[in-house]
């Protein structure tokens, strides 16, 4: 069962490296503009955190996702402090130090691996064991506080809980089973966290796709008053009409005073609806894994540049996107090399994390502007020009006072 605590006896229990402020929000819907003081840098939300997992973006230096405009990104504990460990680590000055990132910095706590390695992996109370995809007979024993260690050792700005995590797709005993463990691991993580004076960690809420358990869980987190809380458990598969009523009832029940932050979450119409129910922080491997098969995003849908009809087009992947992909290299070109050379993937991942940032300061600016429901309504018409939008996108959006 679920220790229930007070209010009052966890307000003072996780010190903050932590400044929040909203400096707008969307007169129609949920949407709103914040700035979120980390020690690194300042973040303004609604913001993309493009994914390196083990302390860097496939093909792409720092300093390039510093130029793209990336004020945050995230690193994956499990990954990191498997390989190469939280000794060399801290032996480094953390991981800003380690991959030369200047900015902020949020960790995963390793908790997603259940469900990404359920083969590799077995969940108990204590924690959860993987055997290592790094070596034959490597074993790893994650539990709480070990997380909170490792995250300590990387020196994140942002570090998050221990989860039970388990398919979105799943119901029955085992969510509820996960939702009560995960607080349980939370009040362990807590009792673990040494930085908080510069490391901020945050909460997850669990439940599923189950609209009571996610309310109980909001319930007794909230109480240990964490400086951010994250919405997990989502983007695995299940119906995206159930998935958006899931998030709506969370960024409801949430505090309005802290950042919200949706996981694995990148998907374009995902992004624009999420922040009009009201999230701030968003990741996902898409932008870069889409590009590493040759896919890149734009305003319009996608481009599969590997088919033969782009072999001869020589305009840009997107003549109004301000990167260097588009202002040097032609959908002809890329076509040419993207089966043969690494050095597309590359050309495509700047592109693709461009859009993303594109994205999301313009959602933004409009929100700023108090324009954010034209905002969205130009996107759909841009997005889907023949006006077949999706049911589920339709249904959101009208949820929050915007009639497509």
């Amino acid at each position: 069962m679920t220790t229930s605590v007070s209010s009052s006896s966890c307000s003072s229990a996780i010190s903050r490296a932590l400044n929040f402020k909203i400096a707008a929000e969307c007169t129609t819907s949920k949407a709103r503009a914040c700035l979120i003081g980390l020690p690194k840098c300042t973040v303004e939300s609604p913001v993309f955190m493009p994914v390196g997992t083990k302390g860097t973006m496939k093909g792409l230096t720092s300093k390039q996702i510093e130029d793209i405009g990336f004020q945050i990104i995230l690193g994956n504990t499990y990954h990191l402090g498997t390989n190469p460990g939280p000794e060399l680590m801290e032996k480094a000055n953390g991981l800003h130090d380690f991959m030369n990132w200047k900015r902020s910095i949020l960790t995963d706590s390793g908790g997603y691996q259940m469900v990404s390695l359920l083969e590799l992996s077995e969940v108990t109370e204590k924690g959860v064991q993987f055997a290592s995809p790094y070596s034959d007979d490597g074993i790893l024993l994650l539990t709480p506080e070990k997380s909170i260690e490792i995250q300590n050792a990387l020196g994140a700005d942002i570090i998050m809980q221990l989860d039970d995590v388990v398919s979105s797709t799943l119901v029955g005993p085992r969510v509820e089973e996960a939702m009560h463990r995960t607080i349980r691991w939370l009040d362990r993580c807590i009792s673990a966290h040494k930085n908080s004076h510069r490391q901020n960690l945050f909460c997850i809420v669990q439940g599923g796709l189950d609209m009571d358990l996610r309310r109980k869980c909001i319930e007794e987190i909230v109480k240990r008053d964490t400086p951010g809380i994250a919405i997990g458990g989502l983007s695995g598969g299940e119906e995206k009409q159930v998935f958006w009523k899931v998030v709506d009832l969370c960024t409801s029940l949430l505090p309005k005073d802290k950042p919200r932050y949706l996981m694995g979450v990148g998907y374009a119409l995902d992004l624009v609806v999420c922040s009009a129910l009201g999230v701030d922080m968003y990741d996902c491997v898409y932008p870069t894994r889409t590009a590493r098969f040759g896919t890149a995003l734009v305003p319009w849908g996608q481009l599969r540049l590997k088919q033969s009809q782009f072999s001869a087009d020589f305009n840009p992947i997107d003549k109004n996107c301000p990167c260097l992909t588009c202002k040097r290299y032609t959908r002809a070109y890329l076509n040419s090399i993207i089966k043969q050379e690494t050095v597309a993937c590359h050309l495509l991942s700047i592109h693709n994390l461009t859009y993303q940032i594109q994205l999301m300061r313009s959602i933004r600016k409009s929100i700023l502007e108090n324009k954010f429901p034209q905002f969205v309504k130009d996107f759909m018409k841009e997005m889907f020009p023949d006006a077949n939008y999706p049911q589920w996108a339709i249904d959101a959006f009208a949820s929050v006072k915007i009639e497509l």
